[in-house]
């Protein structure tokens, strides 16, 4: 019993932390989800399949060999296959065969079987690697307007406050007599109003949380939450490198582009298969084989009968010759089987003359395929710079936006400080209290998006060159 307690307050405290739930970093969201994700596994069980199909091309190159074996009842009149001749009896027979083939020559097709399916393999791991990317690429950004909403929302609840105070004074103020009851119905709207907007942006908190949730297919969303990262611009930051570099760097690693890539080499391996189907074909087979049938005998014992008469002289003597009877039996399964042994091989030669235009219509069916390759590698490469070329600009864009938004902040702050100053000394009404401190609340939603805009692009640039996802 007192082993029990102690190992009951040795988990005690592992029990109360499982309890409180995990703290979810990015990395760990992005492990999880390419651990976990559904269609990842999915595309993986395709690289399976290309393992499979290139073993079987591997496979194509060996010789092939077979066993056969049958055990026959025939009825009625038949031809018995080991006597070759005629039964009316019921016959067994049983027949026994081995036989093995191989291509020796086929213009080159089952070695370009197995470069084409080598190249696919290839290509489905890197289609993995690029549904990897796209999924990390999908949590980042689901993380990031987390905390986007995370610190929109601390905003949204800090002016609020402000708020509720002014209506606390401004309702003193009337009760006194020093202020027209329209103010404090003004900034009481103002409150209902900044309520509203906090409503929102707990919705978007949520929406935000269950966006990342369903992303990692999780369950047990209840005790979710994520670590919050000091995330900071500083004034002198800058996009390093230009849209062309990076692209000249991520053209090389990106997996989607190696894919593009290696799909091009395995369309050539295929238009080559289908050229060699004008090649003359040169293949080796052999075989050999035995069987038995009850239906051949051997004489086992002769048994003396008596004289038969076979005629008369001419003066009417009769005449008789000797009789025998053979007494016959099944040859033995065994002798048989040696007996009837048989051995072939040989060459065979087959020379593609006409097959009703098929060939041709493979190859051309095959140069077309490897033209749709070629222009989809070309579209894949114009979308990744295209690509790397936008989030540069929407990454310089949003530091440039970033840099003014906190000026502006700044200069909003200070002002909203002597509009405060000025409002509770009753220099100005409610209506521009109000005006100052909607306009200070849009320029930090405003901040906070030109920074979570920023952080987001520059991880995309700095993913396509290679870099880890990181905060």
């Amino acid at each position: 019993m007192f082993k029990l307690i102690v190992l009951f307050l040795w988990l005690l405290p592992a029990m109360a932390w499982a309890q409180e739930g995990r703290v979810w970093s990015l990395e760990d969201c992005v492990n999880h989800a390419l651990q976990n994700n559904l269609r990842i596994q999915q595309q993986r069980l395709g690289v399976e399949v290309s393992k499979q199909n290139l073993s079987q091309s591997r496979a194509n190159m060996l010789p092939s060999f077979n066993a056969n074996a049958s055990h026959n009842y025939n009825f009625g009149r038949t031809l018995d296959p080991i006597t070759n001749e005629f039964a009316t009896e019921r016959v067994q027979s049983n027949n026994f065969s081995v036989s093995s083939g191989m291509t020796l020559f086929g213009g080159f097709q089952v070695r370009n079987n197995v470069q084409r399916d080598r190249l696919e393999l290839e290509a489905s791991q890197y289609d993995v690697e690029s549904m990897e990317n796209d999924i990390a690429l999908a949590v980042a950004s689901a993380y990031l307007q987390i905390l986007f909403n995370m610190e929109l929302l601390e905003v949204r609840t800090n002016q609020l406050d402000i708020t509720r105070q002014q209506v606390e004074r401004t309702a003193r103020l009337v009760e006194a007599g020093t202020l027209a009851r329209g103010s404090l119905l003004t900034i009481q709207a103002q409150e209902a109003s900044e309520e509203l907007q906090l409503v929102n942006s707990e919705n978007q908190l949520r929406i935000a949380y269950l966006d990342l949730i369903q992303l990692l297919d999780l369950r047990d969303d209840a005790s979710f939450e994520i670590e919050v990262p000091d995330i900071g611009i500083t004034p002198s930051e800058t996009v390093e490198y230009s849209p062309l570099q990076l692209y000249n760097t991520a053209v090389n690693i990106q997996p989607n582009i190696l894919s593009a890539e290696i799909r091009v080499l395995s369309a050539e391996r295929a238009y080559q298969i289908a050229r060699g189907g004008r090649s003359p074909v040169l293949s080796i087979s052999g075989s050999m084989g035995t069987g038995y049938s009850e239906a051949r005998l051997e004489i086992s014992e002769i048994i003396e009968l008596d004289p038969r008469m076979i005629g008369q002289t001419a003066s009417g003597e009769a005449v008789f010759a000797p009789d025998f009877r053979a007494e016959t039996q099944v040859i033995p399964f065994r002798t048989q089987l040696e007996d009837n042994l048989n051995r072939s091989v040989g060459l065979f030669l087959r020379i593609p003359v006409f097959n009703n235009f098929q060939v041709r219509a493979n190859i051309n069916r095959s140069k077309i395929s490897l033209d749709n390759v070629q222009l989809q590698r070309q579209i894949v490469r114009d979308q990744l710079f295209k690509t790397i070329q936008q989030a540069h600009l929407d990454a310089h864009a949003a530091l440039q936006r970033y840099k003014a938004s906190e000026k502006n902040v700044q200069a909003l702050e200070e002002a909203f400080r002597y509009t405060e100053e000025r409002f509770n000394v009753g220099m100005i009404n409610i209506l521009e209290y109000n005006d100052a401190k909607n306009r200070l609340t849009a320029a930090q939603s405003e901040l906070l998006q030109s920074k979570y805009e920023y952080v987001f692009r520059v991880q995309i640039l700095d993913f396509y060159i290679g870099n880890p996802i990181s905060l």
